[in-house]
């Protein structure tokens, strides 16, 4: 059964092509180690809740918007095994390869799936 990765992140709006570029190096990585499908996107219609919202969910503040994607991975086993190489791989290490976003304030976890249609 096919096993979800989800994640939302706050990016200033003017880091938007620098967070592009950053996400085409993580799908690469990603794909390398088995993820069937990335998707990323950028916060377009997301409304301002009163009580929940992804902008509370990420804590946005001014000049900033919602970044938001997922990875589908075969299963859970290949997620787990693929999260353990990413873990090591030293092109996701903070120095080589910094977030241009707040990675305190983003919000991620896995799912998974109760239905699937193409």
């Amino acid at each position: 059964m096919s096993y979800i990765d989800a994640f939302m992140a706050p990016v200033r709006s003017e880091d938007r092509d620098t967070y592009v570029a950053w996400l085409k190096d993580q799908h690469a990585i990603f794909k390398e180690y088995g993820a069937d499908a990335i998707v990323d996107a950028w916060e377009d219609n997301v409304p301002a809740g009163e009580v929940t919202s992804m902008h509370k969910a990420v804590a946005l503040k001014e000049g900033e918007k919602v970044g938001f994607g997922w990875i589908m991975w075969p299963d859970k086993d290949t997620r787990d095994a693929a999260w353990a190489k990413v873990m090591d791989d030293p092109r996701m290490s903070p120095d080589q390869n910094p977030m241009p976003f707040d990675g305190q304030r983003m919000i991620f976890g896995g799912f998974a799936p109760v239905l699937i249609t193409d």
